[in-house]
């Protein structure tokens, strides 16, 4: 077996997973208030979501600012894209282009 470097790692992740959020702690118990409104706004769409904690994987919370040009978190990419992190997430959730952009997304698998 390979093991990925973690840029590879965190590609992959973005790859493999429609929508990913990376955040601090879990869905069922963030641990910053950025990440727990997030996950409220992702909630609210009904659509599944994978997460990557990044206080637990310090070598994707320190890299992953350089990939995706992004220097916060929580992160949040769907069909491999950087959509942004809370405020652009709390604003699509306003507006409804959260819930249209997640139910666009491939299913989760």
């Amino acid at each position: 077996m390979q093991v990925l470097d973690t840029e590879s790692r965190i590609r992959q992740q973005i790859a493999d997973n429609p929508v990913i959020l990376y955040m601090k702690g879990n869905p069922e118990a963030p641990e910053c208030g950025f990440s727990r409104a997030a996950v409220a706004a992702l909630k609210n769409t009904g659509q599944p979501f994978a997460f990557v904690n990044v206080l637990n994987a310090p070598h994707i919370r320190e890299k992953l600012p350089r990939i995706s040009q992004w220097p916060t978190y929580p992160q949040l990419f769907v069909n491999g894209e950087l959509v942004g992190g809370c405020d652009i997430i709390l604003g699509m959730e306003a507006d409804g282009s959260l819930k249209t952009l997640l139910e666009n997304a491939p299913a989760q698998g």
